[in-house]
């Protein structure tokens, strides 16, 4: 069989939600965001080994600041990196695609949005209010 594409998922009308083609689409999908987090992580730490020793407190605070930014980020990309990781052990068990509150079909387009999402669109809304209701 062919690869999906993007459009094919798009346009997908069929009653076989989640099948094989679909699984595979979204395997090789995650497994290409994790090789580009890991090559942004890897590009981080060559970055940070270059540093720059700069006599001027201003470019010195500048450079700092970039660091820290680009610290920031990265933390936020293991976090997506763990995350996809969890999603791959999902497909490989069988259950990528369902809510994991309610089991329903998490939706085609939802999934090619963000790929790593467990939840339905209303379940996350429902947990979004819930969430706001009770901060404080």
């Amino acid at each position: 069989m062919a690869k999906l594409t993007e459009q094919d998922i798009i346009n997908w009308s069929g009653d076989d939600y989640m099948n094989a083609d679909h699984l595979e689409f979204f395997k090789e999908r995650l497994l290409n965001m994790q090789q580009e987090l890991l090559s942004n992580a890897s590009a981080t730490a060559s970055h940070l080994q270059e540093q720059e020793a700069t006599p001027d407190p201003a470019d010195r605070a500048t450079l700092e600041e970039e660091y820290a930014l680009e610290l920031r980020t990265r933390d936020r990309e293991r976090k997506l990196l763990q995350k996809i990781q969890s999603t791959l052990r999902l497909i490989d068990d069988g259950s990528y695609g369902y809510c994991e509150d309610t089991g329903e079909p998490i939706g085609l387009k939802r999934l090619l949005a963000r790929p790593t999402a467990s939840l339905s669109v209303e379940a996350q809304e429902r947990r979004e209010r819930m969430k706001r209701q009770y901060a404080d």
